[in-house]
């Protein structure tokens, strides 16, 4: 790849000159906490391209005003969701969903814990809260008998407006288990397939947001796990930090922070205890 000081890159029909790459990655950094690397520049040019043939824009100065002085952030999202990927699936990581059901849940029950709170930070399309959820209620000894609240955020509208219509079609369930499948899941044939539907329960118990980890936290906590996967591979090692400072904040002595397996927490400066790969308790 082509790293040069003055040439611009020209990738799919957009040309980004030095500087407004620079002005690229200081605005998304700054808005959204993603670090932009050199080695991104043609991903941007070429991902970037269709927005701005939609914009009727020529620069990527030009589209990188739009986005700064859109109050509803609707441009920031559509350009967040051309740069990254929102790639999810039930049971996706499944060892998280393992640790969840043979630790987790035996130690709420075994000091009578009546209510279960957690945060799934970045929720994508649904799966992983309307998961975690069919898995807590599915498991427990007494569900009825236990209050469960999951908060489910992510900063892209579009992905929040499919997550809130729970309806997914045979190729995305495939990987819940068939009990789970059988007893919170609804299938209905439509002319294009058949779609099964999140059933009241589960909806019932997932509060869907749309949140900007860079802004202020409306919640107040504390959960007694959080979720964020697959997020902070966007991050450098200081927002990674700071991130990781503020979900300490949230989750009670005891919870436990899960993070994506292609993450790590190694050389970020933390409190939390580790457990196993990828899993982190707070003291």
């Amino acid at each position: 790849m082509k790293h040069a000081s003055s040439d611009a890159a020209m990738t799919g029909g957009l040309k980004i000159s030095d500087s407004e790459f620079q002005k690229a990655a200081d605005l998304v950094k700054s808005l959204a906490g993603i670090h932009l690397t050199d080695g991104k520049r043609e991903l941007v040019s070429a991902r970037l391209a269709k927005r701005l043939r939609a914009l009727n824009l020529t620069t990527l100065s030009q589209y990188l005003d739009v986005v700064r002085e859109d109050k509803t952030q609707d441009e920031l999202v559509m350009m967040l969701d051309a740069l990254t990927t929102n790639l999810t699936s039930f049971w996706r990581e499944s060892d998280h969903f393992d640790y969840l059901v043979e630790k987790l849940l035996p130690k709420y029950e075994a000091v009578g814990q009546s209510e279960i709170r957690g945060w799934s930070a970045g929720c994508s399309t649904g799966e992983e809260p309307y998961g975690l959820a069919m898995l807590i209620l599915g498991n427990l000894r007494n569900p009825r008998g236990t209050s469960l609240r999951i908060l489910a955020t992510d900063l892209s509208t579009r992905v929040l407006d499919t997550a809130k219509r729970g309806k997914y079609g045979e190729e995305r369930i495939k990987n819940i288990p068939p009990d789970l499948l059988k007893k919170f899941m609804a299938a209905e044939n439509t002319p294009t397939g058949t779609l099964y539907s999140v059933s009241q329960e589960i909806r019932s118990a997932v509060t869907f947001g749309r949140l900007n980890l860079m802004e202020l936290w409306p919640m107040s906590g504390p959960f007694d796990f959080i979720f964020c996967r697959n997020v902070m591979i966007y991050c450098d090692k200081p927002t990674q930090r700071t991130l990781i400072e503020r979900f300490g904040k949230l989750l009670k002595s005891g919870g436990t922070l899960f993070v994506g397996h292609s993450e790590s927490l190694a050389g970020v400066q933390h409190n939390f205890k580790y457990v196993r790969p990828t899993i982190y308790e707070k003291p």
